[in-house]
């Protein structure tokens, strides 16, 4: 039987539950999937894509690899702190960790398994050139390995947040906090959490509770319950089962009527990032034609590209996105 930690909170706790989600921990979080290829079925094909591009840039993000333990049993509290903004942002959760108070980051490298390795060893003795350093990592392993799906995943982390607010005003607590995930539960006034790892019984003392779906967490539930950090429960997002799912949809019609049909498959198509190349064979049309109508979607803002290494990825924007999720 796993672990229970339950939560109890206030009329004032109740009263501060907010609603977010954060660039960087999806970003943290991942970097499990990456070390445990064997692991996370539902991930392969986004690993399978990144994991080339990742091996030989391995120096560029060896400071972030190496505050990610496998398995995951504690991560360094300052690496997640959670933030609830209305609209979440990768740069300025950076600039907050590069900002971070020395006794933060020795608190947060304290839990981690040992022998530390040298890097983490290099943080603890100075603080502010170490976090410096991570910032930089994190950054270009973003630009490696998320930045190319993020519209994607945007999109997914917003539609679960609109999905919340509409529980939340149609059944009210019990209704949000009841439809997170099986492991959650709410009654008289506790939140329990089926939780691999911790036990016991928590008081927020009226801080509240962030709420944060991620795409990149798997099944698993996160808890962070300890001052100093803001109270937070991380959740599988809806849907992120289908994120990574291959196949080969039909372009709708309504969108092919506008935008035309090869323009639509292409946009279908873009479910992960992919190069001309890889379209033109995919869809059967000439590297050329996929390169004009590319660039009509990137000039519309239906599309973006990302320069990895020697290639040039495509990936739908988040309008691409609400374009195809739009109601036919």
């Amino acid at each position: 039987m796993a672990p229970v930690l339950t939560v109890r909170l206030t009329a004032q706790d109740l009263t501060r539950v907010r609603l977010t989600y954060s660039p960087l921990f999806d970003a943290v979080i991942s970097v499990r999937l990456v070390k445990e290829p064997a692991a996370h079925a539902l991930y392969r094909p986004w690993r399978e894509q990144v994991a080339p591009r990742l091996a030989a840039a391995r120096a560029a993000w060896a400071p972030l690899a190496e505050l990610v333990p496998t398995p995951v049993v504690v991560l360094p509290g300052f690496l997640s702190e959670p933030r609830p903004s209305p609209v979440p942002d990768l740069a300025v959760e950076l600039a907050a960790l590069r900002a971070l108070a020395p006794e933060l980051v020795r608190r947060g490298t304290a839990a981690l398994p040992r022998p530390w390795p040298p890097g983490l060893l290099a943080l603890r003795e100075d603080p502010a050139s170490g976090l410096a350093r991570l910032a930089d990592a994190i950054e270009a392993y973003w630009e490696l390995a998320i930045a190319p799906y993020w519209p994607r995943v945007r999109a997914l982390l917003d539609d679960d947040l609109r999905h919340r607010a509409r529980a939340l005003a149609e059944g009210g607590m019990e209704r949000l906090f009841n439809g997170l995930d099986p492991a959650v539960r709410w009654a008289d006034e506790r939140l329990t959490v089926a939780h691999p790892r911790t036990a016991g019984t928590r008081r927020l003392g009226g801080r509240g509770l962030l709420l944060t779906p991620t795409a990149f967490g798997g099944d698993r539930v996160f808890s962070k319950v300890t001052p100093p950090w803001q109270p937070t429960l991380r959740y599988p997002a809806r849907g992120v089962a289908t994120l990574w799912e291959r196949g080969r949809p039909r372009p709708p019609a309504p969108l092919a009527g506008v935008i035309g049909r090869s323009r639509a498959l292409l946009l279908v198509e873009l479910t992960t990032p992919a190069s001309t190349g890889e379209l033109a064979e995919r869809t059967g049309l000439t590297a050329g034609g996929v390169s004009q109508h590319l660039t009509a979607l990137r000039t519309a803002g239906l599309v973006t590209s990302h320069r990895v290494a020697r290639r040039v990825l495509y990936a739908r924007t988040v309008a691409g996105e609400t374009l195809l999720r739009a109601p036919g």
